[in-house]
């Protein structure tokens, strides 16, 4: 495994692993590539109904591999990009969860910052310190981070790159909880398998869509009811919205037909 990501499947929830555990999962071209092509492949398998992201212990990333010294940021060759990851963990149909078990720094953490949901470590380091390597953040961090947290979070992290810990990223709303770093993972799984189960793929589709084009386009709430009016209509009278009735009257756990394999309409929604 030379590329340091690796993935395994069970129960339609797909772990992916930044597995370089001896560099701490430092971030390289190779690994983008690879999270690229794992993120890619994932979303178009109808087994897969949510991806948790993590690291090989003891670290989730420790950022962009500083191997070559002095040299790392020198002037890069006409591909270069600061989005190595293509289609970005938001730009997936499918749930990610980042089960950030560790130090996670610059990219580590810009990265993270792509998933709908963080799970992070109390006891480890974060910190988006590229202002302090000479050059600035990446990973579209300048839109993820104050989505999240606001403006205001958003400056004091990314234009001091200073350090903070896992409950001042919860403060902040970069986290959704913390918790101590051997919990971070179960945690993470627990939430995926709860969404393999028990959510209609194509109602989380939409709706995960809708939530992060309604952030990027600055959707208003008049647009916003328009969308979801559309997409009602697309679900309602489907198998799965009887379904999703009848097992909760049954008390039962449902059983979804429902395949974005053949049913996602590509503008869902714009």
């Amino acid at each position: 495994m030379t590329v340091g990501v690796s993935v395994s499947v069970e129960q339609g929830v797909a772990v992916v692993t930044l597995d370089r555990p001896e560099r701490r999962n430092a971030f390289t071209g190779a690994m983008g590539r690879a999270l690229s092509e794992a993120y890619r492949t994932l979303d178009q398998d109808d087994a897969i109904r949510a991806i948790v992201l993590t690291g090989a212990p003891p670290a989730f990333c420790a950022g962009a591999d500083l191997g070559g010294g002095g040299a790392t940021f020198d002037a890069p060759d006409a591909e270069f990009t600061a989005s190595p990851v293509d289609p970005p963990a938001f730009g997936l149909r499918i749930p990610v969860i980042a089960a950030v078990n560790g130090h996670a720094i610059g990219i580590g953490f810009t990265l993270a910052m792509q998933a709908d949901i963080r799970i992070v470590a109390e006891d480890a380091e974060y910190a988006i310190p590229q202002v302090r390597r000479g050059v600035l953040p990446d990973a579209m961090s300048h839109w993820t981070v104050p989505h999240f947290a606001g403006m205001a979070a958003a400056a004091d992290v990314l234009l001091t790159g200073r350090t903070f810990d896992g409950a001042e990223a919860v403060r902040l709303g970069l986290a959704s909880r913390c918790l101590p770093s051997g919990e971070v993972l179960p945690a993470a799984l627990e939430v995926a398998r709860d969404i393999a189960v028990n959510t209609a793929p194509m109602s989380v589709a939409l709706s995960k869509r809708l939530l992060w084009q309604t952030a990027r386009h600055g959707y208003g709430p008049d647009r916003v009811a328009t969308l979801e009016t559309d997409l009602h209509l697309r679900v309602m009278g489907t198998p799965d919205a009887a379904e999703g009735v009848r097992a909760y009257l049954d008390r039962r756990e449902p059983r979804w037909t429902s395949r974005l394999s053949t049913d996602w309409q590509e503008d869902s929604p714009e």
